[in-house]
C-alpha cells in the first residue's frame, strides 16, 4: 500500500497544481507598467505572497488565470454566454469580482494579516476590471476544471476498471433501493433513535407571506435577507439518527487537539446551511443546501476501506421560481451517495442523457416525496455508524422531544477559531489548499484511485464534489438537474 502511494503522490499533486495566475495577460503585463493600473497588480500580487507563505489559500472559487482578481464557480462560468450585453456583461463581472472579495478577505484573516497600502484592494480591483473589461480571454479564462484527473483515469486503465466500478454502483442502487422499501418500523436499528430539529421559531409557513423576488440581468433571483432567512428556517430537516454510539451524534466542527486537527463538538449540534443556485429549464433557481457532521465513520469489520475520521450528510433542497420544493438530492461531505428524491412537480427526462455513456453513473431515485404541507417538516432517517440516509418522511411536530440544533452559515467553516500557540486567536479554514479536510483521508483512496478522483472518500469543500466514479458529475454542476429533470404539467401539487 505505501508503494502504492509513492507512485500515485506524483499524479494527485500534479493534478492538483495550480498554475500561476500571474504568468499570462494580461495581468503579467500590467506588473510591468508604472502606473496606478501596475500598482494595482503589484499590490494583488503581494497579497497572494503573503497568503501562499501562510499556507491559507482557499480552494473554493478558483482565481482565473491572467485575472487574480476575479474568482469563478461553476455556475458564472455557465452564466457567461448569457452576458450578451453590456450591462449582463458587467453583471457578470460583479459576480467575479464578488467571489473575490468574499475569499480574500477569508484569505487574509487566516493569514492573521490586513492590507495597508494607500489604495485599498477593493479599489485595485474594480480599476483592473475596468482596464481589462475588453479583453477577449476572459470569458476563456472563466472556467473552473472539473475535480477529475485523466492522468490517474489513464494509469488506472479506466476504460477496463470502470465495469467493475459499475457493478458494485449498481449493486449498491440495488441494496439502497431495498432498504427505502422498509416498512419504517422494519428497519434495522444498533441503539436509539436520537431526533433532531431546528430551534425555533420554526417558521414553517413564512416564505409563503413574502412577495417572489425579482431577477437580474443574468436571471439570478434576487433574495431579500428576509426570503433567505425564512426559507432556510422552512426548509431546515429534522433528522432521526440510530444512535449507537457518540459517532453518530451530530456536532459542530472545530479545531481540536492544539489546533492540530478539525474535529465534532457534539455538545452543539448544528447544521452549516448555504443559498445556492442552478438553472432549470431557462430559469436560475434557488437550492438551500444543509450540512450535518458526525465525529467519526467507525469501522464496520477487521478492514473497513470506508471508515475513517469524520462524516457527514448534505442535504440540498431545489426550489422552483415559486420557492416551492423541485427536487431533493444529498450526499455525504466526500462526495459520496449521491441520491435524488422527486417530487410530483418533476419528472425524469426520457434516456439516453446527453453525454451520459451507458455505464456512467446517472440519475438514481431511491423514493420519490412529497413536501412537507403547513405544520409539518421533513424528517430524514439516518443509520447508526454508515450515516446512510435510509428514508425521508414529513411530520407534524417533528421538533417535540427532540434536540434543537443551531442553523449556522456554511462559511463559518472557512474561518474556524484555531488555538495554536502561534496564533491562540487566529483562524483557520477547516479545509486545507486542495479544499480536503486533512486526517479525514480513507483507506478506499489505495483501491478508487482509477476512477479518477484524487482521494476518495476524503471530507471536501463545496464546490469540490466529484459524484460518481464511473462518468463525471459534480455537485455544483448548474445543469445537473435541467439535465436529468423536466417540469410535470402545470398545476401539480406544489404543496
Amino acid at each position: 500500500m505505501r508503494v502504492v502511494h509513492a507512485l500515485l503522490a506524483p499524479l494527485v499533486l500534479a493534478a492538483c497544481a495550480a498554475v500561476d495566475p500571474y504568468a499570462t495577460a494580461p495581468i503579467a503585463a500590467h506588473l510591468k507598467r508604472d502606473d496606478v493600473v501596475g500598482e494595482c497588480a503589484r499590490l494583488f500580487r503581494r497579497v497572494d505572497q503573503v497568503v501562499d507563505t501562510a499556507g491559507v489559500r482557499d480552494a473554493q472559487s478558483p482565481r482565473l488565470e491572467g485575472f487574480p482578481y476575479l474568482r469563478i464557480d461553476r455556475l458564472t462560468a455557465r452564466l457567461s454566454p448569457t452576458a450578451n450585453n453590456d450591462e449582463a456583461k458587467q453583471a457578470w463581472r460583479e459576480r467575479m469580482m464578488a467571489l473575490d472579495r468574499e475569499a480574500r478577505a477569508i484569505e487574509l484573516a487566516n493569514a492573521g494579516t490586513t492590507v495597508k497600502d494607500a489604495i485599498s484592494i477593493d479599489d485595485c480591483r474594480r480599476r483592473l476590471v475596468e482596464e481589462d473589461r475588453a479583453d477577449a480571454a476572459l470569458p476563456k479564462a472563466a472556467h473552473v476544471a472539473d475535480d477529475y484527473s485523466t492522468s490517474l483515469r489513464a494509469m488506472g486503465l479506466y476504460p477496463v476498471t470502470k465495469f467493475a466500478f459499475a457493478r458494485g454502483i449498481r449493486k449498491w442502487h440495488e441494496e439502497t433501493r431495498e432498504l427505502h422499501a422498509v416498512p419504517l418500523a422494519e428497519l434495522p436499528r444498533l441503539g436509539d433513535s436520537v431526533r433532531y430539529a431546528p430551534k425555533p421559531p420554526l417558521l414553517l409557513d413564512a416564505p409563503d407571506a413574502l412577495p417572489a423576488p425579482s431577477s437580474d440581468v443574468l436571471g439570478m433571483p434576487q433574495l431579500t435577507p428576509a426570503h433567505i432567512e425564512a426559507l432556510l428556517a422552512r426548509h431546515a430537516p429534522a433528522l432521526e439518527v440510530d444512535t449507537a454510539d457518540a459517532n453518530d451524534r451530530l456536532g459542530q466542527l472545530a479545531w481540536g487537539d492544539g489546533g492540530q486537527r478539525v474535529v465534532v463538538d457534539t455538545s452543539r449540534p448544528v447544521s452549516y446551511a448555504r443559498v445556492a443556485y442552478t438553472r432549470f429549464g431557462d430559469q436560475v433557481v434557488p437550492q438551500l443546501v444543509y450540512t450535518f457532521w458526525f465525529p467519526s465513520r467507525p469501522s464496520q469489520s477487521y478492514f473497513d476501506a470506508l471508515a475513517g475520521h469524520l462524516d457527514g450528510l448534505v442535504w440540498r433542497v431545489t426550489l422552483g421560481p415559486d420557492l416551492k420544493p423541485l427536487v431533493y438530492d444529498t450526499i455525504h461531505p466526500c462526495g459520496c451517495y449521491h441520491l435524488f428524491y422527486s417530487t410530483s412537480r418533476v419528472r425524469a427526462r426520457p434516456g439516453p442523457i446527453e453525454g451520459q455513456g451507458p455505464y456512467d453513473e446517472g440519475l438514481f431515485v431511491p423514493q420519490t416525496v412529497d413536501p412537507p404541507r403547513d405544520g409539518e417538516r421533513q424528517l430524514l432517517h439516518i443509520a447508526a455508524r454508515t450515516h446512510y440516509l435510509r428514508r425521508v418522511d414529513n411530520m407534524v411536530d417533528a421538533a417535540d422531544g427532540a434536540v434543537q440544533y443551531d442553523l449556522r452559515d456554511d462559511n463559518d467553516l472557512r474561518v474556524l477559531p484555531w488555538p495554536n500557540e502561534s496564533a491562540p486567536r487566529g483562524t483557520r479554514s477547516a479545509y486545507g489548499t486542495d479544499a480536503l479536510v486533512a486526517g479525514s483521508e480513507r483507506t478506499e483512496r489505495f483501491f478508487f484511485w482509477p476512477m479518477g478522483i484524487a482521494s476518495p472518500g476524503q471530507m471536501r469543500q463545496w464546490g469540490h464534489h466529484a459524484t460518481a466514479f464511473v462518468g463525471r458529475r459534480h455537485f455544483d454542476d448548474p445543469d445537473l438537474f435541467d439535465r436529468y429533470f423536466e417540469l410535470t404539467a402545470p398545476g401539480a401539487d406544489p404543496r
